[in-house]
């Protein structure tokens, strides 16, 4: 049996006269990994951003676990459960690798009750996820890809029920995608459900249960990813004619 771990409901978010999201509905299954796609300007990261708290909509509510959370604060958010990633990591710079994840447990949802079980437990997520001998590097001196890494062990220390990706795997080469893929589809398997904003349409086919497609902040698909990239309106306002003829 499904459980309904996020739900969204008649989602509206204006920009002056312009509606960035346009009475969105949908819902994540807990365990589940969703994809979210559509081209710039649709709406993806707004829907993160209203989700989070960083945004409040104008109508619609979003609840999580049962509860309301549509007015909640950003940081309210992030201690019931929800976590997020940005497009462009920004890590704290000065502050080792270590550190930036440490903070998250400190601060984040199910804190850890010392410094030192914090320092404990940001090594545990670092060795997760593949930047533990890197772990007393000062973060602003990391490449792309130990960057991505860090962003995502910076969201994992919060224990989220539900993380939020955002172009995650921008930027990165092919061997580089298809790692951080499995790294995706292991903290999946750890019990977080997660949603995966991405431009990189392999990534998307192959880690995304369901896909959830946006065009002009309005949903116009939503279904397994080998149907959703059948769909005319897809192929139409995303994809493109070419390249659904060459797939």
């Amino acid at each position: 049996m499904t459980y309904k771990i996020l739900e969204v409901t008649g989602l509206y978010k204006y920009f002056g006269g312009l509606a960035a999201v346009a009475g969105i509905d949908f819902h994540l299954e807990e365990g589940e990994i969703t994809g979210l796609i559509g081209p710039n300007g649709s709406g993806k990261t707004t829907v993160f951003n209203l989700i989070a708290g960083d945004l409040k909509p104008d109508r619609g509510t979003i609840n999580l676990d049962g509860q309301d959370i549509t007015r909640a604060s950003s940081a309210t958010i992030c201690q019931m459960g929800i976590g997020r990633t940005f497009q462009i990591p920004l890590p704290f710079s000065r502050l080792t690798v270590l550190e930036n994840v440490r903070l998250g447990r400190v601060y984040g949802s199910q804190p850890s009750e010392s410094i030192k079980q914090a320092e404990i437990e940001a090594d545990e997520i670092l060795e997760f996820i593949g930047l533990k001998p890197k772990r007393s590097l000062v973060s602003g001196r990391l490449p792309l890809l130990d960057r991505k890494r860090l962003e995502l062990g910076k969201a994992l220390a919060t224990r989220p029920k539900v993380l939020l990706l955002d172009e995650i795997l921008g930027g990165l080469n092919p061997a580089e995608v298809d790692t951080a893929m499995k790294l995706i589809m292991a903290i999946r398997d750890s019990g977080v459900t997660l949603v995966v904003v991405e431009h990189v349409m392999k990534a998307i086919m192959g880690i995304s249960d369901r896909v959830i497609v946006l065009n002009s902040g309005i949903k116009i698909a939503e279904g397994p990813p080998k149907k959703v990239v059948l769909d005319k309106n897809v192929i139409e306002a995303y994809l493109g004619v070419d390249q659904h003829a060459k797939s």
